[in-house]
């Protein structure tokens, strides 16, 4: 496995902030409405308490999360740690975008959603410090926010799958995370991570869209892709570091439990990241503790992801490890 080193992310974030963004095309220009994120509303006909735009670190304005509590079941409630995606640009906690998360509040689970500094603030490792920074907020303050901090998941989609599978595998990666953002006495690990189509290798996307014959809508190795922002440089002339970015370059013994789903016809990120990102996980991990499901004719993102059908087989999977409520 490739190991990160501190003398590489220093070079990283050099690369990083020389970089002029503000004469970088934006990628909002080109990109489709499926990555715009889902404008319509949150739901939260299941909501019983919540807390707004709570500050778990004071670096930006961005790093603020929402906690919503449920209705039913029993204090302290496992977390679900809803992270939205938007191709690392833009996207907000508070948007419909976070709606399959929503349906756990009907079974007793608390939703914390929680923005991150996008690539035009911050390019990468930013938004991973953050939002490891809002998991030791969360175990820091879950006796006052009634959350139980032994059971958090990880939950993301398309740039937030990335990150949510980066929180999964880089939890004992020091050099990832920033303690000076806060509660440094607390670990930032997770106990599962529930991956929707998350881009995972940056640098085999275009090639594994012309392997599949499926249209894509941008070329990704562009410098004004969505992931040549993200990490500062394009990322076809960094191809070492953008195994920086990508959660199975740290897969290990100590990486928790992956649930995995995408689309069969997804334009934007290939069905092949999800893909070779489980068997890679199970190949250290073992099938048992990684499931992935295709579901056929979808794209990316969209009501499909919403069906209580297709959400059924993600809470049967956190309950075969331990991290359903209490009842």
């Amino acid at each position: 496995m490739y190991q990160l080193k501190v003398f590489g992310l220093v070079a990283l974030a050099t690369l990083a902030f020389a970089t002029d963004l503000d004469k970088v095309p934006n990628p909002l220009d080109n990109m489709p409405p499926p990555l715009r994120g889902k404008m319509h509303p949150i739901h939260t006909q299941h909501v019983g308490r919540k807390y707004l735009d709570i500050a778990y670190a004071k670096q930006s304005q961005a790093q603020k999360l929402d906690i919503y509590l449920p209705k039913v079941g029993k204090a302290p409630y496992p977390v679900i740690l809803a992270i939205h995606g938007g191709g690392f640009a833009f996207g907000d906690k508070a948007t419909g975008e976070i709606n399959p998360q929503m349906h756990a509040l009907k079974l007793g689970y608390a939703v914390v959603s929680a923005n991150y500094r996008l690539s035009k603030e911050a390019p990468f490792p930013a938004a991973i410090y953050d939002l490891k920074a809002a998991v030791r907020f969360i175990k820091a303050h879950a006796k006052q926010y009634h959350l139980d901090p032994h059971k958090i998941i990880a939950w993301g989609d398309s740039a937030g799958g990335n990150l949510a599978s980066m929180l999964g595998t880089t939890a004992f990666h020091p050099e990832l995370e920033d303690l000076t953002m806060g509660n440094p006495t607390q670990t930032s690990q997770v106990q599962a991570v529930v991956d929707f189509y998350g881009p995972i290798d940056f640098s085999t996307m275009d090639v594994q869209f012309k392997q599949s014959g499926q249209t894509s809508f941008q070329e990704h190795n562009a410098p004004n892709s969505a992931e040549s922002l993200y990490m500062g440089v394009a990322i076809s002339k960094i191809p070492n570091l953008v195994k920086f970015a990508n959660p199975a370059s740290y897969i290990s013994k100590n990486t928790p439990p992956f649930f995995i789903m995408n689309g069969s016809k997804d334009p934007i990120v290939p069905t092949q990241q999800s893909m070779l990102f489980a068997k890679a996980l199970q190949k250290v991990l073992g099938k048992d503790k990684v499931v992935y499901i295709q579901l056929p004719g979808a794209g990316h993102g969209g009501p499909t992801f919403e069906e209580s059908k297709n959400l059924a087989p993600i809470f049967a999977f956190l309950k075969k490890w331990h991290l359903a409520p209490s009842h």
